[in-house]
């Protein structure tokens, strides 16, 4: 089954999962051809993605024949996780191949213009992550494959990678123009080069770390200034190397800038940072379950970050979760089934028969997707 946006259904396609209202009644059942005027009523109903049955392989499959791949592993069971149907999926390997190829790429040509001096096209950065996100199918998607890869790769250039396609996906939420989310996207893949010349045992350090490898650290958004300054780049770009770690209230580091005072595309990249960061496996942790990091974004975001980029992320981010399972901190498995405004941590979760409104169950939180 694949997880589509409602705005990518289209009239013939086969719902894979029963979609249900708070109510638990059935509004389409699994199984139901779609049509333009069950499409319609989903988006009456404010369900914003499905799962649909993928489309059968149109050669050996009419035959009744199994193609090569079908032969040498047998297919998931119908209990597989929504992670593991994805990861098995031709979509998600293709996204896989895409992303290591275009994360090759990105460290080849930053590497040249760190070590060497070298100019970097910036239009030829993007050609990468722009087919990933064109063939991904739907924003829901993107964020989906982002969850799936975490624990592949901790380096900084799959830090920049994922923080690039954040940042084009979240503009897109913000519904900014086309150029403005491209240019979101390469303020992505060029903001966090700075750490390339911080030493890579400080990097890399699975101990706390102290005072003065902690400046050290810090120092990496002004060494991604330095780096950029003189390029042929968009001054975003540089801006967002420098401030990505400034804050509204002031609290950030280094200029300690507020407000507006921020580049509008470091105000968005410093959220999809902290959330690809926090959400990503490193040398030190496993990764944190995204509810979790909505949760401290929800603590602190409205002071913190820009409103209007912290409010729409927090809400389309976990509206990408619904319908995927989850494992509470009771131990209960269960399924995500619709969004507490305000509250987006803690959604209504179905177990069994049963529904968990996680607002009303302070106790009980999502500790895991599954």
């Amino acid at each position: 089954m694949t997880k589509l946006s409602t705005t990518k259904l289209e009239p013939g396609m086969i719902v894979g999962s029963d979609v249900l209202n708070y109510d638990n009644k059935t509004v389409i059942a699994k199984g139901t051809k779609l049509s333009q005027t069950l499409i319609t009523r989903l988006e009456l109903y404010g369900i914003l993605s499905i799962y649909v049955e993928d489309v059968p392989a149109a050669s050996g499959e009419k035959n009744g024949e199994e193609s090569s791949e079908e032969k040498q592993s047998a297919p998931l069971s119908e209990d597989a996780s929504h992670l593991e149907k994805l990861k098995d999926s031709e979509l998600f390997k293709e996204f896989k191949n895409n992303y290591e190829e275009s994360k090759k790429s990105l460290e080849f040509h930053v590497s040249e213009m760190v070590n060497k001096n070298v100019e970097v096209d910036p239009v030829m950065l993007l050609e990468g992550p722009l087919d990933m996100i064109s063939k991904a199918g739907s924003r829901a998607s993107v964020i989906d494959m982002l969850h799936a890869m975490r624990g592949f790769d901790d380096s900084t250039f799959a830090h920049c990678m994922n923080v690039a396609l954040l940042n084009y996906v979240v503009a897109d939420w913000l519904k900014w123009n086309k150029t403005d989310m491209e240019m979101a996207m390469m303020c992505g893949i060029l903001f966090d080069i700075g750490k390339l010349k911080v030493p890579r045992d400080v990097l890399n350090k699975k101990t706390p770390l102290d005072e003065a490898e902690l400046k050290e650290v810090r120092r990496h958004a002004e060494y991604g200034y330095q780096i950029l300054k003189d390029k042929n780049l968009p001054d975003h770009v540089k801006n967002t190397t420098i401030m990505h770690h400034e804050r509204a209230d002031g609290s950030g580091y280094p200029l300690k800038v507020k407000g507006d005072k921020i580049d509008l595309f470091a105000r968005l990249t410093a959220v999809t940072d902290v959330y690809d960061a926090m959400t990503s496996a490193r040398v030190y942790r496993a990764p944190i379950c995204p509810f979790k990091v909505v949760e401290i974004f929800e603590d602190e975001g409205l002071e913190k970050y820009d409103p209007d980029i912290i409010m729409t992320f927090l809400k389309n981010v976990t509206y990408t979760y619904i319908q995927n399972k989850c494992r509470l901190s009771d131990g209960r498995e269960g399924t995500i089934i619709m969004l507490n405004t305000g509250e987006y941590s803690r959604p209504v979760v179905k177990c069994g028969n049963t529904f968990i409104d996680l607002a009303k169950h302070k106790e009980i939180s999502i500790e895991a997707l599954i």
